[in-house]
């Protein structure tokens, strides 16, 4: 199946539009993580990069600071010096802070980045979803190996609804098809008339759900209706903590009905030397979505220290 991800419909998460995530993200940067020695106090100011420096930037989101710290410290693990640039806005300023040079390396997420590139580039694969992203790509930047780790919408039952039908983080969208006739779901209003919502799963995966109740793009009032039962499924992100702390459970998308969002470095070429593309190749390579996960529980809901919970992570797949 092709997805079409319309960058309006990207826009609402990974972008820093979630009143939420900046909120977080604010935190963070103010009392930890990259807040450090390497981090400049204006992330908008001009780079630094003189060839031997690599200057990491993030998105106003704490998920975006989270992977800049874990691509930073594994470069900074082969020797290379990094300069942080955190919390910094979203992809309208990044994008050209990195054309320009000011920033080296920024942790994206490919399908959102190809919806912004190119609003109506179909999506088959990660694969032919990075190609379309390199073809649109300014000719000063590339794309590096994405990771198996996505960030991206899910329809997710809380677990009353899950043990009632006995549905697990294995089963399908198509497991709902007899089941959705009973269940309220729940997500933004746009979800309702939007391919990548019910229009999409009726034509994919033949849902047909007893109605639906206008909440937010994933955020407090859908984790809140979902967790008190007032709707049984909704439109959540992958990488949420709430699945974590509520233990919701997030059913498999094999037709790909919501596109691709998997993390991928987006590198100024000449200021990243090859030993730098390799680490980075090499966190992506382990970096799936539960561990993703795991970490934003960690950073999010157990208030670690984004980069201390960075350095552990590569400590334990063997990247520091």
């Amino acid at each position: 199946m092709t997805s079409t991800v319309k960058s309006t419909w990207s826009s609402t998460r990974h972008r820093g539009a979630a009143a939420v995530a900046l909120a977080v993200a604010a935190a963070l940067v103010a009392g930890c993580g990259s807040s450090s020695d390497d981090t400049t106090d204006n992330p908008l100011s001009e780079g630094t990069s003189d060839g031997k420096t690599v200057v990491v930037g993030s998105n106003n989101f704490a998920e975006s600071i989270l992977l800049a710290d874990i691509y930073g410290e594994a470069l900074k693990a082969k020797g290379i010096k990094v300069e942080y640039k955190p919390n910094i806005g979203s992809r309208e300023t990044t994008y050209g802070l990195l054309k320009n040079g000011s920033i080296t390396v920024l942790p994206e997420y490919n399908g959102s980045l190809l919806a912004y590139l190119d609003p109506d580039a179909e999506q088959k694969s990660t694969e032919a979803v990075n190609a379309a992203v390199k073809a649109k790509l300014d000719p000063k930047l590339t794309l590096l190996e994405s990771a198996p780790a996505e960030d991206k919408d899910s329809v997710s039952l809380n677990a009353e609804t899950a043990a009632k039908y006995g549905l697990t983080a294995q089963s399908t969208l198509a497991d709902l098809k007899d089941i959705a006739p009973e269940l309220v779901i729940g997500g933004s209003p746009e979800f309702q008339t939007r391919h990548q919502g019910l229009v999409g799963l009726e034509k994919e995966y033949g849902l047909k759900f007893k109605s639906f109740k206008a909440l937010d793009a994933g955020g407090p009032l859908t984790q809140a209706a979902l967790t008190k039962n007032t709707v049984q499924a909704a439109d959540i992100f992958t990488t949420d903590p709430t699945i974590t702390k509520e233990k919701f459970v997030v059913l498999q998308d094999p037709k790909n009905l919501f596109g691709f969002a998997n993390v991928t470095p987006l590198v100024y070429k000449s200021g990243l030397p090859q030993e730098g593309v390799d680490a980075l190749n090499a966190v992506s390579a382990k970096l799936d979505t539960k561990t993703l996960l795991d970490l934003d529980t960690q950073v999010q809901l157990e208030n670690k220290d984004p980069l201390d919970v960075a350095k552990a992570w590569l400590k334990s797949v063997g990247l520091d």
